[in-house]
């Protein structure tokens, strides 16, 4: 069995490329790591862009301000600024982002049930690949 390219077409017969460039702009956002992180952390109630720096965990403060301004760009993301000394600044999510939580929490319960095989194959791969 071979593997080989296939072209996506509409059902009218057509490419869709216009279609898939579409969606993978919108799979980009969604499928980064650090929106996935942050999409998961939302999913349990709005928190403060300090508690949510502290709970990814490697996350920069200038990854986390264009994470969470393109998750709010693309209205997954509320951001709520209060007039208070310093300002607080909360983000949760909206319910087309709430919507999109479902399907990353069982992408992410799915990666913490599979981490150990998934580090066995990894161990396996790189010791074939050091063999040369």
């Amino acid at each position: 069995m071979s593997l080989e390219h296939t072209q996506a077409t509409s059902g009218s017969g057509v490419h869709a490329s216009a279609d898939c460039r579409a969606v993978s702009t919108i799979l980009a956002r969604v499928g980064d790591k650090w929106s996935v992180l942050i999409v998961m952390l939302l999913g349990d109630g709005s928190k403060r862009f300090g508690e949510i720096k502290r709970l990814v965990g490697g996350i920069s403060q200038r990854m986390l301000t264009l994470t969470l301004r393109g998750l709010e760009r693309d209205g997954l993301v509320t951001r709520t600024v209060f007039p208070t000394s310093p300002p607080r600044v909360d983000y949760a999510l909206t319910s087309l982002g709430r919507s999109l939580w479902t399907p990353v929490e069982a992408l992410g319960l799915w990666a913490r049930a599979h981490q150990g095989e998934i580090e066995t194959a990894r161990q396996r791969f790189d010791a074939r690949a050091a063999k040369g």
